[in-house]
């Protein structure tokens, strides 16, 4: 017979060896997740939980050419949640818009032309590079002038192992686009040095994937600003830099941290409510 003593210690068992099977399950789930340990980056940041999949920024669709998006997918533990920084968004809507083809080449590559996202946290201005990037610096231009960025959500923030705010995606999703897609341009730009994307550097996000050498050229509206020194790979399209002004206010959108990934969509997405109100880009 057994006795009620003997009985509390079985359940206490059972109990312990559920617990030690989620765990187990749990642990093959990060593993099997985090497998393709920092494929695009060549790098294993040790002592962190922040191993990234192939392509950090890449397209969660298989059609690149009809959706023109991308996106990181990192697997970052969530920072501490700050108060948030930013001012409520101003009235108005994402507007859906999409074209079949990128914009005939109309800008002077010779010229100056400076971007300015007015976002609910502040100014950031990006002096844009026209005659290292000319498709990339051309399509910003013809989209601001739709009024496409207007109003869209930055949807991303990565807070460890690389140090980037991801915008551009209406859908704020990280799988939006307009349509179309422009090829990859200043990959050997001086500043990209010792496989580091430099604080202050504004640049495109694509499909391309350094395993399989695919998804080249598929760069849509999605681009990431970086905060800090990132370790990347020179396959992203710097078209762009942040002015002194503007990377104040973009540390301190960092500074606020990031939520849990989104189960879903993997998406990190910035404690603080960065959205652009208005874009413009200003030629001089």
């Amino acid at each position: 017979m057994v006795t009620q003593e003997q009985r509390k210690r079985q359940l206490a068992r059972e109990k312990f060896l559920r617990q030690q099977q989620r765990r187990t399950a749990s642990r093959r789930k990060a593993k099997m997740r985090n497998s393709v340990i920092a494929s695009a980056l060549g790098v294993i940041l040790i002592g962190t939980v922040v191993l990234y999949t192939t392509g950090l920024f890449k397209d969660d669709k298989k059609d690149a050419k009809a959706n023109a998006s991308s996106q990181t997918t990192p697997s970052a533990a969530p920072t501490s949640k700050a108060p948030d920084p930013c001012a409520k968004p101003a009235k108005g809507a994402v507007q859906k818009l999409s074209w079949k083809k990128e914009p005939a080449l109309t800008i002077d590559k010779s010229a100056k032309y400076t971007m300015n996202l007015a976002t609910t946290c502040g100014d950031i201005g990006i002096d844009l590079k026209a005659s290292a990037a000319p498709h990339t610096v051309n399509s910003f231009n013809f989209l601001v002038g739709k009024g496409y960025l207007d109003h869209t959500k930055c949807h991303r923030l990565v807070p460890q192992g690389i140090y980037v705010l991801q915008c551009g995606d209406p859908t704020a999703t990280g799988t939006g686009g307009p349509g179309y897609t422009i090829p990859d341009e200043n990959l050997k730009d001086k500043s990209l040095k010792g496989n580091v994307y430099p604080a202050g550097t504004v640049a495109m996000a694509n499909q391309y994937n350094s395993q399989t050498k695919k998804g080249r050229n598929t760069g849509g509206s999605q681009f990431f600003l970086v905060y800090q020194d990132s370790p990347l790979p020179p396959d992203y399209t710097p078209f762009g830099t942040i002015s002194k002004d503007g990377m104040k206010v973009l540390k301190k959108i960092a500074a606020a941290g990031a939520a849990a990934a989104d189960p879903t969509t993997g998406n990190t997405a910035p404690n603080a409510t960065v959205v652009i109100n208005k874009a413009t880009v200003t030629k001089s």
